[in-house]
């Protein structure tokens, strides 16, 4: 869910330096946040990342257009997203299980 999350984020916000359109923080913040809930549905799908651009891109007045023309870069680097976004996944998982792993280890006698 990390990886969908962050590529919806790097991307949206590279389209809108790339536009000139000025994000403060509290908005990045937002969009983060956003970007988290919207990856729980499309975790699963390949490429599933590169479909909520537009959606994220509307909350800074872009239009589908160009948020679309955004999407066709992601289509473009598509392998590299990809894997990095599984490798995301993975190694969360991973230092998620071992947090679990130490806490259960922590309450033993």
């Amino acid at each position: 869910m990390c990886g969908a999350a962050i590529t919806i984020t790097v991307i949206t916000l590279a389209t809108t330096h790339t536009l000139g359109i000025s994000v403060d923080f509290p908005t990045a913040l937002l969009l983060c946040v956003v970007s988290a809930l919207a990856a729980c549905g499309v975790s699963g799908v390949a490429g599933g990342s590169l479909m909520l651009i537009p959606m994220a891109a509307s909350l800074f007045g872009i239009s589908t257009e160009v948020a679309m023309q955004a999407v066709a870069i992601g289509f473009v680097i598509s392998v590299v997203q990809d894997s990095t976004e599984t490798a995301l996944n993975s190694s969360t998982d991973v230092l998620f299980t071992a947090a679990a792993c130490q806490s259960q280890e922590a309450k033993r006698p």
